[in-house]
């Protein structure tokens, strides 16, 4: 099972659970994340959820093992999937708290970014690793990241992909 969908009293926990990929997305992948979230939205006593990564990462992003051999425009049918789940966790009518342990890259680190609350463990890292594949941030990258790091921080993650440590990003 790709995701791992856990009850507690009053939340639930969902986990990015390809631990051997670093819980990279796939297309199967985001279609079940998206009914978890469609169940836990439509269960009265699930009042929070927490987003999170099972083994040493949060999400690697885009597994590209499943882009391989793939027409360019085939691509852009591929990441017309993830646009649904950013728009649907960001209007759930409850709060999601995202546990990012260890490395967010790519399309892992956007989805970290869609969640109300992101909470990073020491060791964490945000990196918007499109540059490295000659692409713009998807998952709502290019929205998320100006308002959150304004403008000029936003284009400078983008264009460089450098890894944001959690230290000192929290150091006053």
């Amino acid at each position: 099972m790709t995701i791992l969908v856990e009850s507690f009293a009053g939340y639930r926990r969902i986990t990015l659970n390809r631990p051997e990929r670093l819980n990279a997305l796939t297309v199967e992948m985001a279609g079940a994340l998206s009914a978890a979230l469609d169940d836990a939205a439509a269960d009265a006593s699930c009042r929070a959820l927490l987003l999170t990564g099972a083994g040493r990462a949060f999400c690697a992003g885009q597994d590209l093992t499943a882009i391989v051999g793939i027409e360019p425009a085939g691509i852009g049918q591929l990441l017309d999937h993830y646009n649904p789940l950013i728009k649907k966790l960001r209007a759930l009518p409850l709060p999601v708290v995202c546990a990012v342990n260890g490395v967010a890259a790519g399309a892992g680190a956007n989805l970290a970014l869609a969640c109300d609350i992101v909470l990073a463990g020491e060791g964490a890292s945000f990196v918007q690793a499109f540059a490295r594949i000659g692409l713009i941030p998807d998952c709502g990258g290019t929205w998320f990241l100006p308002r959150l790091v304004g403008a000029a921080r936003a284009r400078a993650l983008a264009m460089l992909a450098e890894p944001v440590p959690v230290a000192p990003a929290i150091r006053p």
